[in-house]
């Protein structure tokens, strides 16, 4: 549940402080519930919903995907499909991919990790290199991504990258900002 409620408060533009306050519980536990570290109980649960105006069901729908799970097709792994008998019309790059507005621009990474903090927001994230090699920090997972690799992977999973070996990397990058 923790990762569906802070999806519901941020798609409905609550704060934090205002859930706490219309739901009379505490920001602290709040937190804690978003992060699954708590999980409440079927009172609370009820008290959150009518919180957010949402039917509570809604706080414990699962999506398809967790939040840890991401696609990572490597160049050498795509699945080409052809256009005629004789060659290949075009290579699936990423799964579940859904049909969203999306925001495409290429980023050239730096060698570092300049920012110490991680970057997490609503909707999907996806990553094509198209030079160099890049490394992806999930906090708890690392992922070195070289040319031609494609990775597609929820946008709350908080996430750093940077160029790594001695092309600088240049990646297109497709998000969907998750606003219906």
């Amino acid at each position: 549940m923790s990762i569906r409620l802070k999806l519901l408060r941020k798609k409905l533009g609550v704060t934090l402080e205002a859930l706490a306050e219309k739901s009379g519980m505490t920001k602290s536990y709040l937190s804690k519930v978003e992060r699954g570290l708590n999980t409440p109980s079927i009172a609370a649960a009820l008290k959150l919903a009518k919180a957010l105006n949402v039917k509570v069901e809604e706080l414990f729908a699962e999506d398809n995907v967790s939040l840890d799970s991401y696609s990572l097709v490597r160049s050498d792994e795509r699945q080409s499909l052809a256009a005629n008998d004789q060659a290949p019309g075009y290579a699936v790059l990423a799964h579940q991919v859904s049909e969203r507005s999306l925001l495409p621009f290429i980023i050239y990474p730096p060698s570092e990790f300049t920012d110490k903090s991680f970057k997490e927001h609503l909707g999907e994230e996806f990553l094509f290199v198209h030079e160099g090699q890049v490394e992806v920090d999930f906090m708890n997972e690392r992922v070195i991504l070289n040319r031609g690799d494609a990775l597609h992977f929820n946008a709350q999973k908080p996430h750093r990258l940077r160029s790594v070996g001695e092309v600088q990397a240049q990646l297109l990058v497709v998000v969907h900002s998750g606003e219906e």
